[in-house]
């Protein structure tokens, strides 16, 4: 099974991507999809309007945002579903996820990468 990688968009497309999406819920600014290159968006599995405001990227709010968005996460039905479909991708290429993001480690991505993991150990 091959891995789950994460990548700015603003970062240049490269063959080692794979299945490539989008997984901010806005469309990040200056990317045209042709420059997107993506496979799909997977806007529903960013984290709420209000969460996402309230999280700020902001570092001292990091962890109380992990744990509120792996609760949102657990009980989406369509990240569930999201999950067994990248599950099948995962067995004959790399997914990529892209983030806008500025900062590499503060952001949603990483823990829905983290979410994704885990749910790709545990079936």
């Amino acid at each position: 099974m091959y891995e789950i990688l994460l990548k700015r968009i603003y970062e240049p497309v490269s063959d080692l991507d794979g299945f490539r999406i989008l997984v901010d819920r806005l469309w990040p600014r200056g990317i045209s999809k042709e420059r997107a290159a993506l496979a799909d968006w997977a806007k529903d599995l960013a984290p709420s309007t209000a969460l996402r405001k309230d999280f700020c990227h902001l570092p001292e709010r990091m962890e109380a945002f992990r744990v509120r968005y792996t609760m949102e996460l657990d009980q989406s039905e369509g990240a569930a579903a999201y999950a067994a479909r990248l599950r099948q991708i995962l067995e004959i290429k790399p997914v990529t996820l892209l983030y806008g993001a500025k900062d590499p480690v503060i952001n949603h991505a990483v823990v829905l990468k983290a979410w994704l993991d885990s749910q790709m150990a545990s079936r």
